[in-house]
């Protein structure tokens, strides 16, 4: 099986030397020092038009919360109609409620406007309070691709058994995203304990 390496990355340059460097794909964003926002339009069309390798844009307007305002919603619309436009390969996104569970109505939304582009439910899934619960209710929207999760913890290596759970619950071709603390030199190690197809992380290729 052929493991996926998806590396994030905020800046043409790192985008262009994460392909040289082996990357799979990446997750394009801005201001990864806030785990990642929605990147400018300008950005998204000058990686899209120079790499190879299949990106997926995060979608997210503001930090820390993932509790969005209708404004914060009409924002990602647009942001999700330009990716579409372009043909980037994907969208990366997730909304929650007050009571930190997802709030399935402005994610079911947001999913069918990104048709047919793949649709990532990015780390929001970990501030819920049970992974596995709200991993059965994104499965109930097949326009949802995949998620990228730590399992409900900071790091992945902390929350192994969740990350299994997760693989035996979803269809073969439902992606399991693993992330939190994955790097070059540890997705070797952590690829022996949970079997999984796909990895992230800003450090998982060696970019220098």
């Amino acid at each position: 099986m052929q493991i996926i390496k998806e590396v994030c990355v905020d800046s043409f340059l790192n985008a262009v030397n994460a392909e040289k460097k082996g990357a799979n794909r990446i997750e394009l964003c801005a201001r990864l020092d806030l785990d990642g926002l929605t990147p400018n339009k300008k950005l998204i069309k000058k990686v899209f038009s120079n790499l190879s390798i299949p990106i997926r844009v995060m979608i997210r307007p503001k930090h820390p919360s993932f509790i969005y305002s209708e404004e914060d919603i009409q924002r990602m619309i647009e942001d999700i109609n330009y990716c579409k436009e372009l043909g980037v390969d994907g969208v990366v996104l997730g909304c929650l409620n007050e009571d930190s569970n997802f709030n399935m109505n402005q994610i079911n939304l947001l999913s069918e406007i990104a048709k047919p582009l793949n649709v990532i439910i990015h780390k929001a899934i970990d501030k819920t309070d049970s992974v596995l619960n709200s991993l059965l209710l994104l499965l109930k929207n097949k326009n949802i691709n995949g998620v990228l999760s730590s399992g409900g913890k900071t790091f992945a290596i902390d929350a192994i058994k969740t990350l299994k759970k997760m693989l035996d619950l979803v269809p073969d071709n439902f992606e399991i995203i693993n992330a939190g603390g994955i790097t070059y030199k540890n997705i070797n190690e952590l690829h022996s304990l949970i079997q999984g197809k796909y990895y992230h992380g800003k450090k998982i290729i060696k970019l220098k």
